[in-house]
């Protein structure tokens, strides 16, 4: 069995990374640093590895098991500061290779004072870093009714978001939403269609804890910056957990790789759209292996891309 922690799709993106022993890679959501340890075991004495992480404990863990490790630097920051990071380290248009590895860590969702999980109690927090920013808990008890439907509609996909959002509006003019289990079950009653093999706050909480940490505004940031950060012939990673971020991938590779935009009717020849990126093979999904050990993996996607120019 494998244990809790594992990163997704390891192998696949570490291989799709292809290493140059020399090289620097960024590893933009260090997590547990499953996806650093095999980059550094790939890597030469010349090499270097670059990690970013918002979670202080991430941080913590990173200094503990390769501070030691001289090609190896980490720093607390969002990967939204993608570009701003790599300037300060030297590295703009130099890395070889960038991984982003989406979504919420094992260990987040397993410590239920994080705030994270709908099936272990905890105080409802969700932030990345505890120590910036409102948590969810917060942003319940003075949110309209209007606005906690559109982010449940908007981040969670959820089709009964007023349904839900009006049971939380009237759930905390009795008692506050303080505890994940409190807010769970306020949740999960209001939700008339409880999918099947999903916890009927799912989508909620992924909702909540995406807006509370504006995932989807610092993803659009990195895309923006990654091919500047990149040398040529450099690679990007993507491993996305939801269709939101797999889309916003997906679009950035593609329109990269189709090149400048002319208006229609423009005579343009192939040779002048100038592409930036290349995109390398199909979308990559978990094996029915990795699924039976991890059902966390079950809708990982990995997408890579070559910068061309």
């Amino acid at each position: 069995m494998k244990q809790a922690h594992d990163s997704v799709l390891l192998q696949p993106s570490i291989e799709a990374l292809k290493i140059d022993p020399a090289g620097s890679y960024i590893d933009a959501t260090f997590g547990r640093g499953g996806h650093s340890r095999e980059i550094l075991r790939a890597l030469g004495e010349q090499g270097q590895l670059l990690a970013i992480d918002r979670d202080p404990q991430a941080v913590a863990h990173a200094k503990r098991v390769f501070g030691q490790d001289a090609r190896f630097s980490i720093v607390q920051e969002s990967f939204a500061m993608l570009a701003e990071v790599s300037e300060q380290a030297g590295l703009m248009g130099r890395v070889n290779g960038i991984l982003l590895d989406l979504g919420v860590s094992s260990p987040q969702l397993d410590q239920a004072e994080r705030g994270f999980s709908f099936t272990k109690d905890g105080p409802l927090d969700m932030r990345m870093d505890p120590d910036s920013g409102i948590s969810a808990a917060e942003w319940l008890a003075q949110a309209e009714s209007r606005e906690i439907a559109d982010v449940l509609k908007t981040y969670g996909e959820e089709r009964h978001a007023r349904r839900i959002a009006h049971a939380i509006v009237e759930a905390r003019v009795h008692t506050p939403i303080t505890t994940t289990l409190q807010l769970a079950d306020i949740v999960s009653k209001a939700n008339p269609a409880w999918e099947k093999s999903k916890h009927p706050a799912t989508r909620s909480f992924q909702g909540i804890r995406i807006y509370i940490n504006s995932e989807l505004d610092a993803l659009q940031r990195a895309l923006q910056a990654i091919i500047d950060v990149l040398a040529i012939g450099g690679r990007l990673a993507v491993i996305s957990f939801h269709s939101l971020e797999d889309r916003m991938v997906k679009r950035f590779m593609r329109e990269q790789a189709k090149g400048d935009r002319f208006p229609p009717g423009v005579p343009v020849t192939q040779d002048s759209l100038r592409p930036r990126l290349h995109l390398v093979g199909k979308a990559v999904r978990p094996s029915e292996d990795e699924t039976a050990a991890n059902p966390r993996s079950r809708s990982a996607v990995l997408r890579v891309a070559e910068r061309l120019s």
